[in-house]
């Protein structure tokens, strides 16, 4: 057995106390479940009359109250693919730029980035929304929410690019610099290319931030997934019925997004693995060549 040098391994005392108390702990929490569900049904929160416009077709309200959900989502789904779309060319951008810039003037990309990453989300979508037409700027109420939600999102993917790009060993630069290309045919034909295959788990994990982020449109009328959500309550008067739905609809679409970025990161693992001893074979054999 070995033991890792940041900690000592627990021995029979320390695992049979830590035992113990994650028991109690646990009973602790089964207790409190208990509870709250106890109140709740004293509350008749699970009474088919308040599960029945979602659970139950017969009822006269299931057809319109998913069909309303349907369209709300569409809308969520629509507003996070436009600002991934728009954030990723926009930070990839910002981070050619902010690689590729002279020294003068690489604090003018460096400032624009660090005041976006500063802006709360909620600050940057409602300055759109009431900004941007008093300037004669008019757009629907969807394009408002995704130039908030890109303003943040755009740097933070610009920053995961250039740590991509960061990553890369030096000597593929040097080597294409030294075969004459220039430093944009660099940037697009070697780096780039790489840098979005090492950093795509990190795309795709940024993805459930930007859906997650979609429900702040309320704050500008947006009807997505949570305002409508919040419409149908002020109708049915059922918010925990509403909100537990919404909630595992989130959860379903995110968890799939995070299993996603698991999924690509191994698959690129797999591939950096499988392609590696090809070339330490040919370099033994070349080794033997020589010695022979």
């Amino acid at each position: 057995m070995t033991s890792s040098v940041l900690y000592d391994a627990p021995g029979p005392v320390t695992r049979r106390r830590t035992m113990i108390s994650s028991v109690v702990a646990g009973a602790i929490v089964l207790v409190v479940i208990a509870l709250v569900l106890v109140q709740l049904a004293g509350q008749g929160q699970f009474s088919a009359e308040r599960w029945g416009p979602l659970l139950n077709p017969a009822n006269s309200s299931f057809a319109p109250v998913w069909e309303l959900l349907g369209r709300a989502l569409v809308a969520t789904l629509v507003a996070a693919g436009l600002t991934l779309v728009f954030s990723l060319v926009i930070g990839t951008a910002l981070a050619v730029t902010r690689v590729t810039a002279a020294r003068w003037y690489r604090w003018l990309v460096v400032t624009v980035i660090e005041f976006l990453r500063g802006v709360p989300v909620v600050i940057a979508i409602f300055f759109a929304a009431r900004v941007l037409p008093e300037a004669g700027l008019t757009l629907p109420t969807l394009w408002y929410l995704v130039i908030g939600l890109t303003a943040y999102n755009c740097v933070v993917i610009a920053e995961i690019v250039r740590a991509g790009i960061a990553s890369l060993p030096r000597g593929q630069s040097e080597a294409a610099y030294s075969l004459g290309l220039r430093r944009s045919q660099v940037l697009g034909s070697i780096l780039l290319p790489q840098a979005f295959r090492v950093m795509l788990p990190a795309l795709i994990s940024q993805m459930v931030v930007i859906v997650k982020d979609t429900s702040l449109g309320f704050i500008i009328s947006y009807e997505e997934f949570v305002r409508t959500a919040n419409i149908i309550i002020q109708n049915l008067h059922n918010p925990i019925q509403i909100y537990t739905v919404v909630a595992l609809i989130f959860i379903l679409i995110n968890y799939s997004l995070g299993r996603l970025a698991e999924a690509v990161e191994r698959r690129l693992s797999r591939s950096r693995t499988t392609a590696a001893p090809p070339a330490a074979a040919g370099a033994v054999d070349t080794g033997a060549a020589g010695g022979g």
